[in-house]
């Protein structure tokens, strides 16, 4: 069995600010290599980086000597970028990451590998601890929801290769932010796997502070 890897970093940043995120340093190293270095520990054959162009040179640079890492343009939204990768990977099964979450440990990423052969497709989530209120488009709070079956979700994500392949071919035209929706919108199960409140996203510049927190705990 072949496991393979794809990595998203075609964002803009456009949040975060005037520079990439995943160029930014956390204790002199780049966002971008915490997480590919987890992957590359964790006997990944092929890791897949989906990198907006204006990076890519950067990021051959920086994975040149690693020979099981490639670097492809990403698309112009997440699922474009993802479907690149996918398209241009040779696996069995693939695990789907965000290049923001630096936080990701080889022991997740090893409990979603393990998982994924059974379960087919399945994504790393946390237990929502917030109560959830709806409300309406006038700013009236109309219930809280039950939150004991409520979870956020993180990444990776991980599918049969073939499964994911073929949901993004048929949802091509959509716009998901998710390729676990996307298997759900074809009707089809996945299932979660437990993460860790660390594994956050990093999307603006106060999340480096936490991040170079929750890296020196890992």
């Amino acid at each position: 069995m072949r496991f393979g890897a794809i990595i998203t970093a075609g964002g803009t940043s456009s949040r975060f600010g005037n520079s990439n995120k995943l160029l930014e340093k956390i204790d002199g190293k780049e966002i971008i290599k915490y997480t590919v270095e987890a992957f590359v520990k964790s006997n990944i054959d092929e890791i897949v980086i989906c990198a907006n162009a204006s990076i890519i040179d950067i990021l051959n640079e920086f994975f040149s000597e690693i020979s099981n890492v490639k670097i492809v343009e990403g698309g112009n939204s997440r699922q474009a970028s993802v479907f690149n990768g996918l398209k241009s990977i040779n696996c069995d099964y693939v695990l789907i990451h965000d290049g923001a979450r630096p936080m990701i440990t080889q022991e997740i990423i090893q409990k979603v590998m393990t998982e994924v052969i059974d379960k087919k497709a399945v994504s790393t989530m946390t237990k929502t601890v917030d109560t959830i209120k709806e409300v309406d488009e006038n700013g009236k709070i109309i219930k809280t929801i039950d939150r004991s079956k409520l979870y956020n979700t993180q990444t990776p994500q991980a599918f049969e290769y073939n499964l994911i392949k073929s949901v993004h071919e048929k949802l091509a035209l959509e716009n998901f932010t998710d390729d676990a929706g996307m298997v759900e919108a074809l009707c089809k199960d996945v299932y979660i796997v437990e993460g860790d409140y660390r594994n956050i996203k990093v999307t603006t510049k106060s999340d480096l502070a936490l991040a170079q927190i929750y890296l020196k705990s890992l």
